[in-house]
């Protein structure tokens, strides 16, 4: 199992950078650029609700299950 970031989706999507997503979270870029690189291992449900609200999505638009069967394919 594998869990996808597509937070560079979302921020594409609408048009925003990540130095302006991380100012509005009150995060750091730093931080914020792990979390889309996928090195992060956890993210906090009040950062995760902080995103959606400011991106105006949903969690499954920023975090995608991959089951194994399709990373194998790969």
């Amino acid at each position: 199992m594998t869990v996808v970031i597509r937070l560079d989706v979302m921020l594409a999507l609408r048009k925003m950078k990540s130095k302006d997503l991380a100012t509005a979270i009150g995060a750091t870029e730093a931080n914020l650029s792990k979390l889309k690189s996928g090195s992060m291992k956890g993210v906090k449900f009040e950062t995760l609700d902080k995103i959606c609200e400011v991106l105006d999505c949903q969690p499954g638009d920023i975090l995608v299950h991959v089951p194994n069967t399709q990373k194998q394919d790969k």
